[in-house]
């Protein structure tokens, strides 16, 4: 969708615990060391006791004072998340909204896996411009990916998981980028690449503890063969990646910026380096490689990593990639107009 209304970038903020060097996982037996040794990654974020919904807080609250967003100027909060939040059946986005802006705006939790900051930002987009006089839309990211439900190093083999939080405020207000373009698409034939084949059950962990997504992906492909599920992913996403540059009167060749995925290298390099002749040097992979896969808010985080370094300056063009279970793609292409005044 191309954005024709001014939608801007406000202010973001970031809530990273300290990292874990990979090398001291292997050597405390935490982690396989055949499990990491194609992703390349160094470290990841680890929460020893911080909430994923007390991250959110911490993040949300530096991205709003970012972006000078009082109580009346934020019309929507939308968190997206993809695990336990810290409390059971309870709204988190409603407890964000009450540790920060108090006020009575709609908010609502997204769960559709690390494509969530991503729809967030479709979502988002649609409302603020679907009636006038609305200003500002929080949108949050948090996990905490541990024990025991879920392994951080083999739960998804090839992408060691973080803990942490992100936040971005949207805005018709103006700010220090601005959105083109926004696409979502989704292929529910890929639904039960994480499913996998067993049975619907009465309540959380009745099958395996931790979750094991490769067992899933493993079902999957006993049904239906690896090269259909590697088909429709290609297509997919190179649909997703080209209509949103599409949009944006843009070419993937032309952005000075790719915001990916917190990959391995390993699926980097088969899934994005290779197949769309992306330069690492054009991403963050060097950066992500020392934080992990913070579910929904790998976006979010490195677009602000970006900003706040001073690496994106006024008149570059970013694409932002997402992909999650569902499957679902997003992808966004926002132009840097400003420096922030934090930075």
């Amino acid at each position: 969708m191309r954005v024709e209304k001014d939608i801007f970038v406000r202010g973001n903020g970031t809530r990273l615990p300290e990292t874990l060097l990979v090398s001291d996982a292997i050597a405390s037996g935490e982690c396989d060391p055949r499990l990491v040794r194609r992703t390349e990654v160094v470290s990841v974020a680890v929460s020893p006791r911080e909430s994923a919904a007390e991250m959110a807080v911490v993040a949300a609250r530096v991205a709003l004072e970012r972006a000078g967003s009082t109580s009346a100027d934020v019309d929507l909060i939308l968190h997206a998340d993809t695990y336990h939040q810290g409390q059971d059946l309870w709204p988190v986005a409603s407890y964000i909204q009450r540790e920060t802006v108090r006020n009575t705006c709609s908010a609502i939790e997204i769960r559709q896996m690390s494509c969530g900051g991503m729809a967030a930002v479709d979502l988002a987009t649609s409302y603020l411009t679907a009636q006038p006089g609305r200003a500002d839309a929080l949108l949050t990211t948090a996990d905490r990916m541990c024990l025991p439900g879920v392994n951080r190093w083999s739960t998804d083999p090839g992408t060691p998981y973080a803990d942490g939080a992100t936040a971005i405020v949207l805005s018709t207000r103006g700010g220090y980028a601005k959105l083109r373009s926004i696409v979502m698409y989704a292929d529910s034939e890929l639904e039960g690449v994480h499913r996998g084949d067993e049975p619907f059950s009465p309540a959380p962990f009745s099958h395996r503890i931790p979750v094991d997504f490769e067992a899933a992906k493993q079902a999957f492909t006993r049904q239906f063969g690896l090269s259909f599920a590697i088909q429709r992913v290609n297509a997919s996403q190179r649909f997703a990646i080209k209509q949103a540059c599409a949009d944006a009167d843009a070419e993937l060749a032309e952005m000075d910026w790719v915001i990916l995925p917190h990959f391995g290298h390993r699926r980097l390099e088969v899934g994005y380096f290779r197949e769309f002749g992306i330069d690492p040097a054009r991403t963050t992979w060097e950066w992500s490689r020392t934080i992990g896969h913070l579910g929904a808010g790998d976006q979010f985080a490195s677009l602000g990593y970006l900003v706040d370094t001073g690496r994106a300056k006024p008149g570059d063009r970013c694409l932002m990639v997402g992909v999650g279970a569902g499957y679902t793609w997003g992808c966004a292409v926002v132009d840097i107009i400003a420096h922030p005044g934090w930075v």
